[in-house]
C-alpha cells in the first residue's frame, strides 16, 4: 500500500490513496508489466518541476494487530495537511479475504474525510477540513473500465451504471449521496442520477491524465459545498 503526497501547481497538497501491488492493470508501455504504483509515477511526471512532491510507502503492512490509535499515530502526518485525496481504483484493489478494517484504503479515506485538530507552531489548535475527494478508475489488463464502470444500452439515451459493489463501504457510501440530488427512473426500474451527485465522484483515468486540474477542481467545489452531502467517515 503507498501513501503519498503530491504538491501540484494549483497550491492545493493531494494524498494519495491505491494498492501498490496491484498488476491487474493495463500496461501503461509494451515493455513492462505495470503496475498501480506506475500510473501513480504517470500522474508524477506531469506536475510541474518546481512542484514539492513527498512520498511514503508502506506495502503490505498488517494492519489487523494495531489498534485504531495506532493506524492514526501513522497517517496523521500525511493526511492532516492534505486538503485533496485521491483514490486509484483498481481491480484488485480489495482483498476479499480480508476485512475492511484490516486494509489501508478504508483508513485513508476515514481519516482524510474527518475534522481534525493539531497545535501549530504557535501551540494554538488548528482544525483541518474534510478533505476534497476524487476516485480516478484505472483500466484492467485488456484497457477496459467495464470492471467498474459498465454502459448500459437500457434507455433511449443510455447510462453508466458504477458497480459499485466492488467498492470498500466508504468508498460506497459516500457516492450517490447528495441530499437533494435530481433523478429519474430508468425504464428498467433502477435509477438514474444526474449531475454532482457524487462526493467521490469517479472519472476514468484517461480523462483524469489529460485534464487533472479540472477535476481535482471540481472535487475541491463540492467540498465547498460538503454539507450538501451525506458524509460517512467511518470504516
Amino acid at each position: 500500500m503507498f501513501k503519498g503526497e503530491v504538491r501540484v501547481n494549483m497550491g492545493k497538497k493531494i494524498f494519495v490513496s491505491y494498492k501498490y501491488a496491484d498488476d491487474h492493470v493495463e500496461n501503461l508501455s509494451i515493455y513492462e508489466n505495470s503496475t498501480v504504483r506506475d500510473y501513480i509515477t504517470k500522474f508524477e511526471e506531469i506536475l510541474d518541476s518546481s512542484d514539492n512532491i513527498y512520498k511514503g510507502e508502506s506495502d503490505g503492512e498488517d494492519l489487523s494487530k494495531l489498534s485504531d490509535d495506532t493506524i492514526w499515530e501513522k497517517l496523521k502526518d500525511r493526511i492532516y495537511d492534505s486538503s485533496v485525496t485521491v483514490i486509484f481504483i483498481s481491480p484488485e484493489m480489495k482483498e476479499v479475504w480480508k476485512e475492511e478494517k484490516d486494509q489501508w484504503i478504508p483508513w485513508e479515506i476515514s481519516y482524510s474525510l474527518k475534522e481534525t485538530s493539531r497545535k501549530n507552531k504557535n501551540g494554538d489548535p488548528v482544525t483541518s477540513k474534510s478533505n476534497a475527494m476524487l476516485a480516478v478508475v484505472l483500466p484492467d489488463e485488456n484497457g477496459s473500465y467495464s470492471y467498474y464502470l459498465e454502459k448500459k444500452q437500457c434507455c433511449e439515451n443510455g447510462c453508466t451504471m458504477h458497480c459499485t459493489n466492488k467498492l470498500f463501504s466508504i468508498i460506497r457510501k459516500n457516492k450517490f449521496n447528495l441530499k437533494e440530488a435530481t433523478k429519474k427512473e430508468c425504464e428498467t426500474g433502477s435509477v438514474i442520477w444526474y449531475g454532482e451527485c457524487s462526493y467521490i465522484k469517479a472519472v476514468k483515468w484517461d480523462a483524469f491524465i489529460n485534464n487533472y486540474s479540472v477535476h481535482i477542481e471540481k472535487a475541491c467545489e463540492r467540498q465547498d459545498n460538503i454539507d450538501n452531502y451525506e458524509i460517512c467517515k467511518e470504516v
